[in-house]
């Protein structure tokens, strides 16, 4: 496996990261949603100040990306006049928060999200980057398998519970008490030693053995996980998927048209607020079982500096080759910004060609090694072990 800089950190609109293509400026829409105008906004600061390329991120965030230095600070302030910043960058990284899209008006969903970002704000907590939060609060979770270190959930009967990652059990609590036991239990977590030189996780550090204290352990099962969400219809909007989690600034702008608001997804999809017709633009998904849905792949080369392949063209070759049953990673190095997780078939590109890890991540070790892109693509059973 290539030896890549891992950074242990996510970018900001405040903190860039610099990748191939120029700057990295990742905009964390407030409650996981944004509203016409700023979806027009973003689309228009893209193309005015980056090179027209959005990211859809794991994290249900958007990624301007090609900004260029001296383009940064109009950028920045573009964005303060969407009321899309956050008054420094350590309020901006503690602001790490997934939110179901899944919510209906009336419901405690939004402003669960909204007590929470302020909570944080004035928290002063040292927490690590990574370190995330998520309001799962419907009557079943969409979001247990998705990263997050501190869950306000809904148990079967659907009263409010709090659970921290890596505990099956998490403790009720009144609608007035969850954002507090959430901070409480983060506080547990910096106090206890689970940050770790600001890398740390919070089922890491359950599975390390040290103890919840009373206050807050827990004795409640969350609700039941719901199926994987697909691109159609739901009663909240139209779902659609972002292939390989890129768009045109153009697609973007499409969504604004009709005057929908936008709510974000940590499964490289958005949820067109309360439209009955599916959106269209280049490279949106639309259709639930797509071969592309299948396939993860970050930006690679030549967008970002430690990729050594250009994943996504590999990708799209293979999406439409492999089974429907199987999920395939396809990383730039082995860092796995794309996916942190396990998938059934894992690519990592190196110098020498591609390693092969099946039933893994990129922390794994390959079953294969130096595979060139058009030896796989000539052979997907490769990947499966087919040969």
């Amino acid at each position: 496996m290539s030896a890549a800089a891992v950074k242990g950190w996510c970018p900001g609109a405040l903190r860039p990261m610099l990748s191939g293509d120029g700057l990295v400026v990742r905009v964390r829409p407030f409650g996981g949603r944004l509203e016409a105008p700023q979806i027009s906004g973003l689309a228009e600061l893209a193309e005015r100040f980056g090179n027209g390329l959005i990211d859809v991120t794991s994290r249900a965030n958007l990624q301007i990306r090609g900004v260029k230095e001296e383009s940064r600070r109009p950028l920045l302030d573009g964005l303060a006049q969407l009321q899309l910043l956050d008054p420094d960058a350590d309020i901006e990284a503690r602001r790490n928060i997934l939110v179901t899209p899944f919510w209906s008006s009336g419901d405690e969903t939004q402003s669960l999200a909204a007590e929470l970002e302020e909570a944080l704000a004035d928290s002063g907590l040292a927490l690590p980057t990574k370190f995330g939060f998520a309001i799962d609060d419907g009557r079943s979770r969409v979001l247990a398998g998705d990263s997050a270190d501190i869950r306000i959930e809904r148990d079967r009967s659907g009263r409010l519970l709090v659970r921290p990652d890596g505990a099956r059990l998490g403790r009720s609590v009144a609608r007035g008490q969850a954002v507090s036991t959430a901070l409480a239990l983060a506080s547990w977590f910096i106090i206890s030693g689970g940050a770790r030189g600001g890398r740390g996780r919070m089922a890491a550090h359950i599975a390390s053995g040290t103890a919840l204290p009373q206050s807050l352990r827990g004795e409640t099962e969350p609700a039941p996980v719901m199926a994987a969400a697909r691109p159609g219809h739901y009663p909240q909007g139209a779902m659609v998927g972002v292939a390989f989690g890129q768009m045109l600034h153009a697609t973007l702008h499409q969504f604004s048209g009709c005057g929908h608001a936008l709510r974000m997804t940590p499964w490289r999809m958005v949820l067109s607020e309360g439209k009955r017709e599916m959106p269209s633009g280049a490279g949106l998904i639309t259709e639930p079982y797509d071969p592309a849905l299948r396939v993860i792949a970050c930006s690679g080369a030549p967008r970002c500096r430690e990729a050594h392949a250009d994943t996504r063209a590999l990708a799209a070759a293979l999406a439409p080759r492999i089974a429907a049953d199987t999920r395939l990673h396809v990383s730039g190095c082995g860092k796995g910004c794309a996916h942190s997780g396990r998938a059934a078939v894992t690519l990592i590109a190196t110098h020498a060609g591609f390693d092969l890890v099946r039933n893994g991540s990129t922390r794994d070790e390959p079953v294969l090694r130096g595979l060139s892109g058009a030896d796989i693509v000539s052979d997907p059973s490769i990947l499966v072990g087919g040969n």
